[in-house]
């Protein structure tokens, strides 16, 4: 069982902890409460990490850094792929027998849920996601991976496997001090929904996204 400190750095302390039994197995759920001073547009100062076995001191420890997405996990909407990269992180974790889930309370890249859906009214009219969202006076990403860092050097890592497709994700955690020894991709099949979506992730964001994904991949496997 994993033991917390009480408190890791003047920003960061764990609020509560106990194991969570999921379909995926049993993991640790740790709450943290990252202070900042200005969280801005209604996001959420709590962050979660999962954690299965003991990653402590470990390297390569399988990890995906996941922004939450209440429009696809809680209500199933169909317009992205973060419920299946969420649930192919557990996945893979578990097949693995160890890794960590960091789950942070940055709706809709950064920008807040109203600010999501006001950009989903905009991609309802044929603008996409990079698109919307300057319409609106919203950066691209606005996305804020320091509390991923803080994390990460609590829970005692030496270096992680990174599941991303997003290769700023990688400049960004390497900036504040993660040592990622290598990328996994996490690839999903799209819908006619999240198509454009995901053309826009690869295509203007810079996202390692192949083509013609056929079929689910809810495992990952390692690639340069």
């Amino acid at each position: 069982m994993y033991v917390p400190q009480a408190v890791i750095r003047p920003r960061l302390e764990i609020r509560a902890q106990a194991p969570v039994p999921t379909r995926f197995g049993l993991f640790e759920m740790l709450v943290f409460r990252w202070e900042t001073e200005d969280t801005g547009h209604g996001l959420s100062l709590d962050h979660v990490a999962l954690v299965m076995g003991d990653v402590r001191g470990r390297s390569g420890v399988t990890l995906r850094v996941h922004s939450e997405c209440l429009t696809s996990e809680a209500f199933g909407s169909l317009k992205c792929d973060c419920r299946e990269q969420l649930e192919a992180a557990q996945a893979e974790i578990a097949l693995q027998g160890a890794g960590v889930v960091l789950y942070l309370r940055q709706e809709g890249r950064g920008i807040g849920l109203a600010n999501k859906i006001r950009a989903y009214q905009l991609q309802s009219t044929g603008h996409d996601t990079v698109d919307a969202n300057r319409m609106l006076g919203l950066p691209d990403d606005a996305r804020d991976y320091e509390p991923a860092a803080a994390m990460i050097k609590h829970l005692g890592i030496d270096s992680i496997r990174l599941l991303t497709n997003n290769p700023a994700k990688v400049d960004a955690l390497t900036a504040f001090g993660v040592r990622i020894a290598s990328r996994a991709p996490s690839l999903i099949r799209s819908n006619p929904f999240s198509a454009p979506y995901l053309d826009a992730k690869r295509l203007r964001m810079g996202h390692v996204l192949p083509t013609g994904l056929e079929e689910p991949m809810l495992g990952v496997s390692d690639a340069e």
